[in-house]
């Protein structure tokens, strides 16, 4: 099996905490910046690899980096033609933040982002200050309780989502149907030292609590 290739895909959003961040990062990443995620670079101390945006909103260093100027009138939104260039260039593994604001339209098509990249043969993590998501089908989830009754919550990402079964959380589940008209997997909390999460046809949101960091309260 060949190594997952990662990149990591930086929006515009409150990042929060950098030093959370930075410990997810690693020194072979690719590191995209989407137009104002730009103003994330200098903290992160991290070089890009992709410059992606139609700087609307934030102006075009003109770096020595490969930089891809958008139209402003276009389908994708800048993080979303980044998401699908990287997985054009074969990278399989996406670590999305900054992508989670106060514009519900674009943070839910950051989130929908992780359902094409589950159709596309890739997987996506996208983290905001508390809690990290991603999408599943047809396969089981494993999580590893790292907060005390730590939140786990479910959202199908299609019409509906079946064949769920829940293990190891508060609010058990066995072949579960759980649809897009009813949230009916928002907070459950993982009560075991491992939570076992089984779909099987139709994409399901899962998203996780985060452990603090030191000295947070």
């Amino acid at each position: 099996m060949s190594e997952k290739k990662r990149c990591v895909i930086v929006g515009g959003a409150d990042i929060g905490d950098y030093a959370r961040v930075k410990q997810y990062l690693r020194a072979d990443d690719a590191i995209v910046f989407c137009d104002s995620g730009l103003k994330h670079m200098e903290a992160l101390g991290v070089k890009p690899a992709l410059i992606v945006g139609d700087f609307d909103s934030h102006c075009n260093p003109h770096l020595d980096v490969e930089t891809i100027v958008l139209p402003c009138e276009k389908d994708d939104t800048d993080t979303v033609f980044a998401v699908k260039t990287m997985v054009q260039r074969g990278y399989d593994d996406f670590l999305l933040i900054g992508v989670i604001g106060a514009r519900l339209d674009h943070t839910l098509a950051n989130l929908q982002s992780l359902a094409f990249l589950l159709r596309h043969g890739a997987r996506g993590y996208l983290y905001d200050q508390n809690f990290v998501y991603t999408a599943i089908e047809n396969e089981t989830l494993t999580l590893t309780r790292e907060v005390e009754w730590g939140i786990v919550s479910l959202f199908s990402m299609g019409d509906r989502a079946e064949h769920i079964t829940l293990e190891g959380l508060q609010y058990p589940l066995t072949d579960g149907t759980i649809d897009c008209g009813f949230p009916l997997g928002v907070s459950n909390h993982i009560v075991a030292p491992t939570a076992r999460i089984t779909v099987g046809r139709g994409p399901l949101l899962v998203g996780w609590e985060l452990p603090k960091l030191a000295g947070e309260e």
